[in-house]
């Protein structure tokens, strides 16, 4: 799913709390990776954690200026979607789309479990120690495949936080906040 670079803007005077990121208008469920055929069928890299759903949606955004596509179907071939937008008729037309990112508008995006965030909610959240040390703020999400692991920069420089309950303490989206226990190895 998509993320937001994590940066704000400082009031005039450089003090008082960072502006809430704004959120995205988009989240990426995809991306095109060649034309499938001569009848501009599309194969996209799936960038979602819920592909079955991709039907659901009449339109895809495409590209940097969220170019809006009719979706006219879509089916799975081994890890990837194959999808067919109105207006992509041929293989000239769908190699003009490769490497485009496929979009959905955040505002029908699927709500999630309580305990589940979508990864561009989670960059820029202040990240505290449980006992109360400010260690920076989340600027990217790994994706190792046993667990997420957040990227934070602060006054320690570079710490690699691992998404998992023994560490994370508290995520308070609406204070954009997070608390978490420094287990030994976490920190030099």
């Amino acid at each position: 799913m998509g993320t937001p670079n994590g940066e704000h803007d400082v009031n005039e005077r450089g003090s008082g709390p960072p502006p809430r990121p704004t959120e995205p208008r988009f989240l990426a469920v995809g991306r095109v990776s060649r034309p499938h055929g001569i009848r501009g069928e599309l194969r996209m890299e799936i960038l979602t954690d819920f592909p079955e759903r991709l039907s659901r949606h009449p339109l895809l955004y495409l590209g940097p200026q969220n170019q809006p596509y009719p979706l006219e179907g879509v089916r799975f071939h081994k890890t990837a979607a194959l999808i067919k937008l109105a207006g992509c008729d041929d293989r000239t037309a769908a190699e003009k789309l490769r490497g485009q990112l496929v979009q959905i508008p955040a505002a029908v995006a699927v709500p999630l479990e309580e305990g589940e965030y979508y990864h561009f909610q989670v960059v820029g959240l202040e990240v505290f120690s449980s006992e109360g040390e400010k260690l920076g703020r989340v600027v990217d999400l790994l994706e190792t495949g046993a667990n997420d692991v957040y990227v934070v920069h602060g006054p320690r420089g570079e710490l690699l936080i691992p998404a998992i309950e023994a560490v994370v303490q508290e995520l308070d989206l609406q204070a954009r906040r997070m608390v978490v226990v420094l287990m030994a190895g976490l920190i030099e």
